[in-house]
């Protein structure tokens, strides 16, 4: 039988605000990307979500950024290998804290936004994620993009690489993210995200924005929780993977 992780992004908030349904997405996905606290999240936050997580089975995941709270870490940085190595070390060594401490532990690491895309190509800025990710814990598992750079050290350094595919986000022909400033970079019309899903997990493949269906073989199916519906979304994906046959199961 075909078998998918299901990712979400979560503890993607700060203080008072939330942005993430966590509890809520925590009964859908298999695995959870904590935010560490350098796009998103707090200290009290990475702490009630590795709580939730560790009580409902879901595998917990270090969600490392650049260190941009007033951007959600989505804008271009340019950080010296050395300095990025260790605040990835860092961030993962946080969230650990708090995992442990719920009686489960950091099961993986994924980049977030910019960097996300920057490791894609980027061989110095994902040699730097793979060093610190090695610091932290060098049999940690990497989630990324098929085909990057990041999966590509990953792989040459002995660490297990997980490729990733997102059914609610727009690719090129290349196998790459459509950049979020560009139109039609996010699928928001749910029936195509659900069928996208469906596709990605039994065939391994997607259209991309040009109409060419294009390959994209995937371990884990990424949703994203803080889109407008994001819960009933995944709800959704969920039960039509399982009602296609797939079985949805954490990938560690």
């Amino acid at each position: 039988m075909t078998s998918i992780d299901l990712n979400a992004d979560l503890g993607e908030g700060f203080g008072r605000w939330r942005l993430t349904d966590d509890e809520r997405l925590l009964s859908v996905v298999t695995s959870a990307n904590v935010a560490c606290g350098f796009h998103a999240g707090d200290a009290s936050t990475m702490r009630r979500v590795c709580e939730l997580a560790a009580g409902r089975g879901v595998r917990i995941g270090a969600q490392v950024s650049y260190r941009d709270l007033a951007g959600f870490g989505r804008r271009a940085m340019d950080v010296p290998p050395a300095e990025l190595a260790a605040e990835v070390a860092y961030q993962i060594g946080a969230l650990e804290v708090f995992a442990r401490a719920a009686g489960s532990r950091v099961a993986y690491v994924k980049p977030h936004g910019a960097l996300y895309n920057r490791v894609v190509r980027d061989e110095e800025q994902a040699g730097a994620v793979v060093d610190g990710v090695l610091l932290a814990d060098a049999t940690l598992p990497v989630l990324g993009l098929p085909g990057s750079r990041l999966l590509e050290l990953a792989g040459k350094a002995g660490l297990p690489m997980v490729t990733e595919a997102f059914a609610d986000r727009a690719y090129t022909d290349g196998g790459t993210l459509v950049p979020r400033r560009q139109e039609g970079a996010v699928v928001t019309d749910p029936q195509s995200v659900v069928a996208r899903s469906v596709d990605l997990a039994r065939h391994g493949e997607v259209d991309a924005r040009s109409g060419r269906r294009i390959e994209v073989r995937a371990r884990s199916l990424c949703l994203h929780g803080d889109t407008p519906g994001a819960v009933d979304l995944a709800r959704r994906v969920r039960d039509a993977l399982e009602a296609s046959g797939v079985r949805v199961e954490a990938f560690v």
